[in-house]
C-alpha cells in the first residue's frame, strides 16, 4: 500500500463519484477504479458499496477513511517540515557575541530575524572572540559576532560595521564639555581597558591609537566594559568605546567626539567555512539585509 493509494481511496470516498474523483486526482477513470479494487484486495474488505446510480461507503470504508485522512494529513505536514527545515526556517542556531555587539548591531538582527524566521531556535551565548573562536572550531557555535581583527583561517570572517571611537569621561572631567577631544589630550588620564590577553586585537587598536597620538598611556585594566563606565562614573580613569556606547546611558558619564584622525573599529560576523547548517545562510542573509555595510562588504567579496 502506498500514499497514492489512500489519495484516491480519500478522493472518491469524498467525491462518491468515480468520475469526479478521477479528474480531481488527474487520472482516467478507469485506472482510478482499478487501483481501488486492488486496495480492497489487499486489505481483505470491500471500502464501497457500487451501483450503476450511486457509490456509497461501507462500515469498513467509512473506518478506513477517517483514518486515510489522519495518515495524509501527516504525510503532508512532514513534507511541509521537512521543505521549512530546507529553507532555514526552522531549526536551532547558536550565536555568540561580544558584548559591545549588544548596543546595536545584535539587538536590530534579532529584530529581523524574530520576525521573519519565528520558529528557530536562537540560543545566545555573551563570549570574548578568544572564547567565541574556539565555541566556532568545535561547532558549538554556528556563527558570532566580535570585533576584527581575528586571524582564522579556518573561519569566514565578514566586517558588518564600522564605528567611530568615543572618549568616555566622568560628567566633572575638564573636557567633559569639549565638542571634540584630541586624543592626545588624555595623555595624562588613566586609560581604563579590557586586559590585552582577553581581547588583543581590540586592546592593540586603542594603544596604536594612543601612539599615533603621541603618548603611550597609563592604563589600568578592569575588566568588563560595565565595570569600565562605573569606574569612570566614580572619576577613577577615562577610557575609549565605540560610538554604540550612546546607546547605553550611564549616569556621571560623558561620550565625547574625538578629532580627526578619528581611530575606529570593526564589527564582524564569523563562521566556519565547512558548515552544513541550512539556517546559518538565511541568518546571515538577515544580517546583510540589516547592516548597510554588510551588504557592502559582500557585495565586494562577489
Amino acid at each position: 500500500m502506498e500514499l497514492r493509494h489512500l489519495r484516491y481511496f480519500v478522493a472518491v470516498a469524498e467525491e462518491l463519484h468515480f468520475g469526479r474523483a478521477a479528474a480531481r486526482v488527474g487520472i482516467a477513470q478507469p485506472p482510478l477504479s482499478q487501483q481501488v479494487r486492488q486496495l480492497e484486495q489487499e486489505l481483505g474488505v470491500t471500502l464501497f458499496d457500487r451501483t450503476r446510480r450511486r457509490v456509497e461507503l461501507t462500515p469498513a470504508g467509512r473506518a478506513f477513511l477517517e483514518e486515510s485522512q489522519r495518515v495524509l494529513a501527516q504525510a503532508e505536514h512532514a513534507a511541509h517540515t521537512a521543505r521549512r527545515a530546507g529553507r532555514g526556517e526552522i531549526g536551532r542556531l547558536a550565536v555568540g557575541f561580544v558584548p559591545s555587539a549588544d548596543l546595536d548591531v545584535l539587538p536590530r538582527v534579532l529584530r529581523a530575524w524574530r520576525a521573519r524566521y519565528p520558529h528557530v531556535e536562537v540560543e545566545l551565548q555573551v563570549l570574548l572572540p578568544a572564547a567565541q573562536i574556539e565555541a566556532l572550531r568545535s561547532g558549538k557555535l554556528q556563527v558570532g559576532f566580535v570585533r576584527l581583527p581575528v586571524d582564522e583561517s579556518e573561519l569566514m570572517v565578514e566586517s558588518i560595521q564600522r564605528e567611530p571611537l568615543l572618549a568616555v569621561l566622568p560628567a566633572k572631567h575638564r573636557l567633559a564639555r569639549t565638542a571634540r577631544i584630541r586624543l592626545s589630550d588624555l595623555a595624562q588620564d588613566t586609560l581604563l581597558l579590557f586586559p590585552r590577553h582577553i581581547a588583543p586585537g581590540y586592546y592593540d587598536v586603542y594603544l596604536a591609537a594612543c601612539r599615533r597620538a603621541g603618548f603611550t598611556p597609563r592604563v589600568l585594566h578592569p575588566g568588563n566594559m560595565q565595570t569600565n563606565l562605573a569606574l569612570v562614573s566614580a572619576g577613577l580613569g577615562v577610557t575609549l568605546m565605540p560610538e554604540s556606547i550612546r546607546n547605553l546611558r550611564r549616569s556621571g558619564v560623558a561620550y565625547r567626539p574625538l578629532a580627526a584622525p578619528v581611530p575606529h573599529v570593526e564589527m564582524a560576523v564569523a563562521y566556519r567555512r565547512d558548515d552544513r547548517s541550512v539556517v546559518l545562510p538565511a541568518f546571515l542573509d538577515v544580517v546583510r539585509h540589516v547592516i548597510p555595510r554588510a551588504r557592502a562588504a559582500r557585495a565586494r567579496q562577489a
